[in-house]
């Protein structure tokens, strides 16, 4: 949510952020309201000081005649105070449905542009693999080794879902415990924050086990609550299950007050995720791509307002680190107005090359918010000074299961069907060097 000063005072950038991120909100109402609604609390609180000094002279008054007077004249002030409180209610409420309905303001440095086509390149790491013999993709690897089961999955549960089977999720396991390691080590964390040139504490990543279920009301405060058609719904409970371990990592520190030192905090959280993939039709139906289930381990971090750019620097800079340990080419994109999320000030993407698609796919994403998800949670911090300010908060992929298993198959696969594990994640599988 923007704060309401902030969109008076910058009404031009507010504008553009509605046109660029393709949201439907009315600002001239937004901003009529705003000012209807003032006036009514101004009168309100006139009011209210009328009924109060009419109190006063009602407990100095000792002649009955002019005590009942004073008395009837407190009648009427409550009366009047009533009808304005009444008129308030329905004028605040729009103010609210609108002020929650605008976008966040992209940073400067955001690209304009409608899709993901334009999208911008940062860098790029790894070249991608030329192979000698006729390349599969993950989802002939996987079912001819036996390490994905996609037709029993559906007799199961439907379309979009698999069973992971054998090394392939052995891998996934190992996966898990490698990044949980990295990100809860200081060392590591000081030493991806001295490569990346930052100016950040070495602070590692607290793991944390989230529910998968969430209350609509607190989904609503982490904007993340539309499109519902994406979400899965349990109208028996009036609860969600999460579309991502941010869903409930965010709302940790809802409607509290932190202390600056104890600044920044980090989370890390190894969790499955769902999604209805409503306005997916057609795409990626073939393999683990676009399922209704998967897991991901997900990062969430709140930080001082001054640090936040930095912060999601750290999270891109943990995410190259993974990508770079697991030998798989990718690149960096800085997402465009028309391609980012609603509650986004910035949106960092890392494309993996996946040979048997011959193109770099969308793997992971980091997510400034600024103060838009802290103000709609109201998770502040008290500054050293006595000051008070709405904490800043990042959310990224660290892993996103499916997707890397399916990079890890596709650039590791061999002549001979079997597929190469990372030496990262060797130890970790008890020195099994090939799957399948």
């Amino acid at each position: 949510m923007l704060d309401i000063n902030y969109v008076r005072e910058n009404q031009p950038k507010v504008r553009a952020a509605i046109k660029h991120k393709n949201a439907d909100v009315d600002l001239d109402r937004l901003l009529i309201l705003d000012e209807k609604r003032r006036q009514l609390m101004a009168d309100i609180e006139r009011r209210r000081g009328e009924q109060n000094r009419a109190g006063e002279d009602i407990a100095r008054e000792t002649d009955p005649r002019e005590k009942q007077a004073a008395i009837d004249k407190m009648r009427e002030f409550k009366d009047g105070l009533k009808e304005a409180e009444e008129l308030l209610e329905p004028v605040q409420q729009e103010f609210n449905s609108l002020l929650l309905d605008l976008p966040n303001v992209p940073l400067d440095d955001v690209p304009v542009g409608a899709d993901e086509s334009d999208n911008e390149v940062l860098r790029s790491w790894g070249e991608p693999k030329k192979f000698d013999f006729e390349i599969k993709d993950h989802t002939e690897l996987g079912e001819t080794a036996g390490l994905l089961n996609f037709q029993r999955a559906a007799e199961v549960a439907g379309s979009r879902f698999v069973y992971v089977l054998g090394d392939l999720a052995r891998m996934q396991y190992a996966l898990m415990q490698y990044a949980l390691n990295l990100l809860t080590d200081r060392d590591e964390i000081g030493r991806i924050v001295s490569e990346a040139g930052l100016d950040l504490p070495d602070t590692p990543f607290v793991p944390v086990v989230p529910p998968l279920m969430i209350r609509p009301e607190v989904l609503g405060r982490m904007a993340r609550l539309e499109p519902r058609d994406e979400r899965y719904h349990m109208e028996s409970d009036d609860l969600y299950l999460i579309g991502s371990a941010e869903h409930t990592l965010g709302p940790l520190h809802m409607d509290q007050l932190l202390k600056e030192a104890d600044l920044p905090l980090r989370y890390v959280a190894c969790t499955a995720a769902f999604r209805r993939e409503a306005g997916s039709y057609g795409r990626d139906t073939r393999g683990i791509i676009r399922q209704h289930q998967f897991d991901k381990i997900e990062m969430e971090t709140f930080c001082l307002p001054e640090r936040s750019r930095e912060e999601q620097d750290l999270l891109v800079a943990v995410q190259e680190r993974f990508l770079r340990d697991l030998e798989i080419p990718y690149r960096v994109m800085n997402v465009c107005t028309g391609d980012m999320g609603k509650p986004d000030a910035r949106q960092i993407d890392m494309e993996c090359w996946m040979p048997g698609q011959g193109k770099y796919r969308e793997t992971h994403s980091a997510d400034l918010m600024t103060d838009y998800q802290s103000r709609r949670l109201s998770t502040r911090v008290k500054r050293n000074d006595g000051s008070v300010q709405y904490v800043h908060m990042n959310d990224a992929t660290a892993l996103a299961m499916g997707r890397t298993l399916v990079a890890i198959m596709e650039n590791g696969q061999r002549a001979d069907g079997k597929i190469n594990v990372p030496k990262v994640l060797i130890p970790l599988m008890k020195g099994l060097e090939t799957i399948g």
